[in-house]
């Protein structure tokens, strides 16, 4: 990396921004990439000292058969390892030296006019500090002068969607040896540990929407759309962070749909009106030049909890506190969910809704009737991030902990989510009446107060520390901070603008 930027000084190092207050990233951040992925790959002896790797950029898609450009987000391999925003590129990194090369479309001369200023390769190579710039319409002629004795190309299963990556693929290919499978474990595993730079990315992105959730928090008033808040949420992340995508699709569930896991999709598009005694579970996060964030708050939609509310929120916030006392290197990701589970049910049994021996419940699985996603996932470049299960890693085929997205023992570097959550999903409790193992445990009478609840997540995204963990998200958590918290929403700007916009349209 020193190499690379030695070449200008600190004030003339390419960085991206958005001006105003928005994050300045140096692109010495994706050189350190590079560097780190040519020093992992050439300690790998079944790679060929001769070796290039290549990757394939995203395009740029349209709206089914229309004309209507889908707005662009780089593939997240490609970004990482060069931090390029524009569509239609390709990149090769010479393992042995480092050496960067960045592949851009030779744009017709129709494009100033509809699209602004054609650049040249001299602008791409200032703008991303690689060593050479050629068009994409010359990568064949280009990589045959490096004389590669193999072509690394990308090809592997990302273990959360399912998905094989997009291997590279260009005309003249068939000249070169590919190898499609050496690459992906080594860099898929560079991805799982952030660099300084990269933390100081997702601080930005955790504090930007932090601020987002908290003037979501201040504005939410019954009677408003759910729509309503997350179309506040990115006004926020936007204006205030820069931040065009989201990190997801924003979950903005009031009363039932807070039990509805991942609700705001196509079918459910947080279009409910609020209700005055629901709770409000809002999970969404923002995304910086492709780092993400994740973050859930859950709070009373009229500001005050009642003792039904208090209890499952504060047994959720002791488990997400016991987890994160217990986070560092070493510890396996499994041991921290059964933790969670552990504290959630010996809660449940403490506000009457269960009753009986705690690991006799554990045996049987009824933590995962209360919670049955996993406690978390690893968080980077994508918000399911790679690398959960390398070789090796095998997933745990148990209710809860089968929804893992990884199973890992933590290690320094990684930044993962903590979200614990306590639902009340009708299928799922008439499931565990129905089964004597489980139904022995639950109060029915006590449990039939909470039908219609919905649910509590917390969720905070955290760094592995040599010692513990990092704090990333800050928001109101105890009952007494989110209380406090909203009784200050009348003096939001924010909130009198929505309030308004509220009683127009009620």
């Amino acid at each position: 990396m020193k190499a690379e930027c030695s070449k200008m000084s600190a004030d003339e190092q390419p960085s991206y921004s958005l001006g105003k207050e928005t994050l300045s990233v140096p692109v010495a951040l994706f050189a350190l990439n590079r560097q780190r992925l040519c020093e992992k790959l050439r300690k790998n002896a079944a790679v060929p000292k001769k070796s290039v790797v290549l990757l394939q950029g995203g395009d740029q898609m349209q709206r089914y058969c229309t004309d209507t450009d889908v707005i662009f987000r780089q593939e997240s391999y490609f970004h990482w390892t060069f931090g390029v925003i524009e569509s239609d590129c390709y990149g090769a990194v010479d393992v042995a030296t480092g050496k960067s090369l960045l592949f851009v479309p030779k744009l017709p001369e129709s494009y100033a006019v509809w699209m602004g200023k054609i650049h040249s390769r001299e602008h791409f190579k200032r703008k991303y500090a690689v060593d050479e710039v050629h068009f994409t319409s010359d990568v064949a002629e280009v990589l045959k002068k490096l004389q590669p004795d193999v072509l690394l190309t990308l090809r592997g299963l990302n273990t959360d969607s399912g998905h094989i990556t997009r291997e590279a693929s260009f005309d003249g290919i068939s000249q070169f040896n590919v190898n499609n499978v050496l690459l992906h474990p080594e860099i898929a595993e560079c991805r799982v540990l952030k660099t300084d730079m990269e933390l100081e990315l997702l601080r930005y992105t955790n504090r930007i929407s932090s601020e987002a959730h908290k003037e979501v928090m201040k504005a939410v008033r019954v009677g408003m759309k759910e729509y309503e808040l997350e179309s506040l949420f990115q006004h926020y992340c936007y204006t205030r962070g820069g931040m065009r995508h989201t990190s997801y699709t924003c979950i903005c569930g009031s009363g039932l749909n807070s039990s509805v896991l991942h609700y705001g999709h196509a079918g459910a598009p947080n279009d409910k009106t609020i209700q005055d005694g629901d709770m409000c579970l809002f999970d969404m996060g923002g995304e910086y030049y492709c780092y993400s964030s994740d973050i859930t708050c859950s709070f009373p939609a009229n500001g005050r909890f009642t003792p039904d509310q208090r209890e499952i929120y504060q047994a959720v916030l002791r488990a997400s506190r016991a987890v994160m006392s217990a986070v560092r290197p070493g510890v396996s990701w499994p041991d921290m969910h059964r933790l969670a589970e552990r504290v959630q049910l010996e809660e449940l049994v403490r506000i009457g809704i269960l009753k009986g021996n705690v690991d006799e419940m554990m045996k049987v699985y009824l933590g995962a009737v209360f919670m049955p996603h996993g406690l978390g996932h690893l968080l980077g470049c994508d918000v399911h991030d790679v690398g959960g299960y390398p070789e090796g890693v095998e997933r745990i085929d148990e209710p809860g902990l089968r929804s893992l997205r990884t199973t890992r023992h933590l290690l320094a570097g990684m930044v993962l989510t903590v979200e614990p959550g306590i639902y009340f999903i009708d299928h799922v409790l008439d499931q565990a009446l129905a089964d004597p193992a489980q139904a022995c445990f639950i109060n029915a009478d006590v449990l039939a107060r909470f039908r219609g609840f919905g649910g509590v997540r917390i969720e905070d995204d955290i760094v592995v520390t040599p010692t513990g963990m990092e704090l990333l998200t800050c928001v109101p958590r105890t009952v007494e901070e989110i209380e406090a918290f909203m009784a200050q929403g009348s003096g939001s700007t924010s909130t009198k603008q929505f309030g308004q916009q509220t009683s127009q349209t009620a």
